[in-house]
């Protein structure tokens, strides 16, 4: 038997979500920066009283519909325990009612497939939610759900033990590891920052805006204004930094006239070299030549800024918590984006600071794809494609040699069933029905 109640103390709500591996998204913080839902804190207990879920609930006033519950990514607790799930489930229904909510929408991240592989643990989570009484959302027509593939990079081995970073980089496809060895010799510098740095210098987070505004116009791409990059930041400082990769233009002409000096050596070197060295000789001064034609793409590229411009190219918003780095925001301005390629230079440095801060895994982010109209008779999703939008950023984030993960998606506990249709099928037509006309004014 187990029993559940309101939670109060926050401090061991929060440290039993990191201390199992629960997100951000699981802890007390997070309400604080989802401020249009109102938070619900819940907490299980065994017999021996000692706590064995947590629960974040946020509630949102929907027209027409009424309450909706939200649990972002689920409970933290033993999805296998049947008995905890079975009596929480029971208690989670009563208080729904209590609240007049009309249904809970949780996400746990329950694994379908791991690198295409299935999933027995996946599985039977699966058949232990419907059997009391959750549907599956990819099962129900939806406006709003896609399949979500989360690639991750284990940060530890078999044993535990850290991996070292340039054993990791070892791992992933030459490109990646070529922008990385390059990186500082074309002018990047990369420079972490905490919310204490950006609170005495606001100029930081106009910088790492722009490099996002930029980002948005290339990509689909979730735009936040300073104002809620802020409250995210300050809410979570503890466990956030932002990167921002810069192009340094005078310390690039530097490295070039390096080159171009050592290049003048090179050449003076072949009228009296051995034979056997000729060929050496000759091919350090192709390297030079290569990357003097690359230099001068990039002058051409930046000819409207300064000589000794310091421009931001490349930026993210990394939060760190329960063992997994979660980079939030991420993206690559278009000026000299595929000269210099800083987007992996600057994810490898952020994979350098989640093993310096004892992470185990580093996630780079999710892949959406389209959701199959049914399940399979072994209980999987059927063959999943990424969504046409994002099949770039798809290969880009595999490049990192990252394990794929395949999350079977959203359930939900429907306690009103009238108020959910509402939801389900009138909402959307409203809102189709609200948009068309805005487009319509706009046209006139």
């Amino acid at each position: 038997m187990y029993t559940f109640r309101t939670e109060t103390d926050f401090e061991t709500f929060d440290r039993f979500v990191e201390e199992h591996h629960g997100q951000y998204q699981q802890c007390s913080l997070w309400p604080k920066v989802k401020t249009a839902w109102a938070p619900h804190f819940y907490s299980g207990f065994d017999e021996a009283g000692e706590r064995v879920l947590t629960c974040l609930v946020l509630e949102r006033d929907l027209p027409l519909a009424g309450k909706l519950w939200y649990v972002p990514y689920g409970t933290v607790s033993d999805i296998s325990n049947e008995t905890l799930q079975k009596e929480f489930t029971t208690f989670i229904a009563a208080e729904m009612k209590a609240h007049k909510a009309f249904c809970t929408i949780i996400d746990p991240p329950v694994p379908l497939r791991i690198d295409g592989e299935p999933q027995e643990e996946g599985h039977a989570a699966h058949r232990l939610l419907t059997s009391l009484g959750y549907q599956l959302n990819t099962d129900l027509p939806s406006y709003t759900y896609k399949h979500p593939v989360q690639t991750l990079i284990p940060l530890r081995d078999e044993n535990g033990e850290l991996i070292p970073g340039k054993q990791l980089l070892k791992k992933c496809e030459k490109g990646v590891r070529y922008s990385v060895r390059v990186g500082e010799s074309r002018g990047l510098e990369c420079e972490t920052y905490s919310f204490e740095d950006v609170q005495k210098d606001p100029a930081l987070l106009d910088a790492f805006v722009s490099v996002m505004d930029d980002t948005s116009e290339r990509n689909d791409f979730v735009h936040r204004d300073n104002d809620y990059l802020m409250l995210l930041f300050g809410t979570l400082k503890d466990h956030t930094d932002i990167m921002i990769v810069y192009y340094d233009k005078a310390k690039d002409t530097q490295l070039q006239n390096a080159r171009l000096k050592e290049r003048e050596q090179k050449v003076a070197a072949l009228e009296t070299a051995p034979q056997k060295k000729i060929k050496g000789l000759k091919n350090d001064i192709d390297v030079i030549d290569k990357n003097t034609k690359s230099y001068n793409e990039r002058m051409e590229e930046t000819k409207d800024y300064p000589a000794d411009a310091r421009i931001p190219v490349a930026g993210g918003l990394t939060i760190r918590y329960g063992g997994f780095a979660n980079c939030v925001f991420g993206g690559t301005r278009n000026i000299v984006r595929n000269n210099t390629r800083s987007s992996h230079y600057m994810n490898y440095l952020r994979l350098l600071r989640s093993i310096d801060l004892g992470m185990d895994y580093h996630d780079l982010g999710y892949v959406l794809c389209d959701s199959p109209e049914t399940m399979e008779a072994d209980g999987s999703l059927g063959p999943l494609s990424p969504n046409e939008d994002f099949v770039g950023i798809s290969k880009f984030k595999l490049s990192f040699g990252a394990r794929y993960t395949e999350y079977i998606g959203e359930y939900i506990l429907v306690g009103n069933s009238f108020r959910y249709w509402l939801y389900k099928e009138l909402m959307p037509k409203a809102k189709k029905a609200k948009m068309t006309a805005i487009r319509l004014i706009k046209n006139r």
